[in-house]
């Protein structure tokens, strides 16, 4: 096969994974992931069944891939908000705000990413490796800006013992606030008057000013 040929078929066979997961996501969206069928998803994907089960081996390994772009719209968010500050601290902001974002902007994908670690153990090696490197990137991104934070005097070197375990403080927190809103919405529904908005940037500025210097 030359060359040529081989790139133009691997092209089309990553344009048709990454359509299958289009149709996916848009199918999940709308029934829910446990009413969703396989052949939901080749309807949605205007693919036969059979060739959805040559890119996709059940409905699970379809979540798995949706996980994967998860993990990669996060990282790219992160990159990017270190990229808009220039002390440790603003970038450690910046990147709660994307968090927070994120949540906003694609709540399935938070959703999805949510259950990651444990249905990753699930998945084939090549799709589990490549989630755990993205994971390792994201928190790279933190725990580069708090060492920058450290270097460059805005963050406090007596309450930062460690910047691996103090950046999983700090996404663990933000995360588990942003959960409880979630919940605390879903019984109160939309109209209700919990103030989720205002807690969540409450909590940013809190774990913020928890390490910055003084």
């Amino acid at each position: 096969m030359s060359e040529p040929l081989k790139t133009r078929r691997e092209k089309e066979k990553q344009a048709r994974y990454d359509a299958i997961l289009d149709a996916a996501e848009l199918a999940f969206a709308e029934k829910g992931y446990e009413r969703t069928s396989m052949d939901d998803i080749a309807r949605t994907a205007a693919l036969s069944r059979a060739l959805l089960y040559v890119y996709f081996r059940d409905k699970a390994a379809i979540q798995h891939g949706i996980m994967l772009r998860a993990g990669h719209s996060l990282c790219r968010r992160f990159r990017e908000a270190r990229q808009t500050a220039d002390t440790g601290l603003a970038q450690i902001r910046a990147m709660g705000v994307a968090y927070y974002q994120f949540y906003r902007d694609q709540p399935d994908y938070f959703s999805a990413l949510t259950a990651a670690s444990t249905a990753m153990a699930e998945a084939d090696d090549d799709l589990a490796n490549e989630m755990l490197r993205c994971k390792a990137e994201t928190m790279d991104l933190m725990v580069g800006a708090i060492h920058l934070g450290l270097s460059d005097g805005t963050m406090n070197r007596d309450r930062i013992h460690d910047p691996v375990e103090t950046a999983l403080y700090l996404r663990g927190a933000l995360h588990g606030v942003i959960m409880l809103c979630q919940s605390e919405m879903a019984e109160s529904g939309q109209a209700g008057n919990f103030p989720a908005e205002s807690l969540i940037r409450h909590t940013m500025e809190m774990l913020t000013s928890s390490i910055a210097s003084r």
